[in-house]
Order: C-alpha cells, then sequence, then structure tokens
C-alpha cells in the first residue's frame, strides 16, 4: 500500500495560474522525469517487487518529505540527517498473526535529487528505493553480509528493468564503510 505524507508537494515548483487541477499527477508544470507517479502506479509495481523478492505479507510505502525522513532516521539509527530509504520490519509477532512484513518510509525530495543526478525519471528511482527497502524487510542487510543483498538486489533489478542501484552507487560493494 502506498501512502502520501499530507506534508509533501507533489510538485515542489512555484504554482502558476497556467497550473491545470491534478498537476502533482503528471500534468503540471514539472519536467516529466521528475513528476510524481501515481500511488496505484507504485502500487503495482510494489505488487511486483515484492512478490519477486519473495516476500509475504502487507508492505506499506510511506512517500514523504526530507524533514520527516530526518525525523525517522534520528529517532530509530540515531543519525540526525536526511535520507533516501529507511525499513521497518515487522516484529515476529506480527509477521505471523497479522500477516505484515513491515514498513519502508522514501523521502521523495531526496529520490527526486538522486534521479536527476542518476539521469533517469523519478519513477524510475522510486522503484529502485523501493525494491531496496523490500530487501530490508526480507532479511537482507548490505552493511553486515558478505554481499549477498548486493547480488539479490542486481539480480532483480534486471529481472524487474531498473537501473543501477544504492549499493553499486555507494562503491562499497555491499560492504560496510
Amino acid at each position: 500500500m502506498i501512502l502520501l505524507d499530507p506534508d509533501l508537494d507533489p510538485d515542489p515548483r512555484p504554482h502558476s495560474r497556467a497550473a491545470t487541477p491534478g498537476a502533482a499527477w503528471g500534468r503540471g508544470a514539472l519536467p516529466w522525469a521528475e513528476r510524481l507517479p501515481t500511488p496505484r502506479a507504485l502500487n503495482l509495481f510494489l505488487c511486483e517487487a515484492q512478490e519477486a523478492v519473495r516476500l509475504r505479507g502487507q508492505v506499506t510505502v510511506l512517500l514523504t518529505t526530507d524533514a520527516a525522513i530526518r525525523g525517522l532516521n534520528r529517532r530509530f539509527r540515531s543519525k540526525n540527517k536526511p535520507t533516501d530509504v529507511l525499513s521497518f520490519p515487522a516484529e515476529n509477532l506480527l509477521k505471523s498473526q497479522e500477516k505484515i512484513a513491515g514498513d519502508i518510509a522514501i523521502s521523495v525530495e531526496t529520490a527526486r535529487r538522486q534521479a536527476v543526478g542518476q539521469g533517469h525519471a523519478l519513477t524510475c528511482e522510486l522503484k529502485v528505493l523501493m525494491l531496496h527497502g523490500l530487501l530490508h524487510l526480507a532479511g537482507y542487510d548490505h552493511e553486515s553480509d558478505a554481499g549477498q543483498m548486493h547480488r539479490r538486489e542486481r539480480t532483480l533489478r534486471a529481472r524487474l528493468g531498473l537501473t543501477q542501484g544504492l549499493i553499486e552507487r555507494s562503491g562499497t560493494g555491499g560492504k560496510k564503510l
């Protein structure tokens, strides 16, 4: 399930009289590559990626702001800075009783900057981040494994038609910095 933070401005450019109703969903002032895809489109990808990862249970993805994700990062990881994606696996009790896999939070602002930097669309960046988060929910951890998450992410990105992943971009090959 895709949730939008009410504080998130899907169209961060200054609004003009020329902006049309519904501009936030692909018909406004932003260039095509920087437009926020519809929650429905992202939900379709989420289902496809979750099946590819073989992750059972409900996953909720919150699309949020840098400020909100900074607060989450500070609270849960003791890192007082915004980040692109955070994963919150469900506790074992919840996994078995309610079939909940966990939650993912993505900063759309950071994703948009990364998409521009990588030369691809925001939609693509959000998908890369969702896949990365799903792998964390499935138990992978590139900071402590011996490259298993990196290899699995690379395989799944190829299957799902996605570009270079976060682990490659970091240049660590999946090893902790």
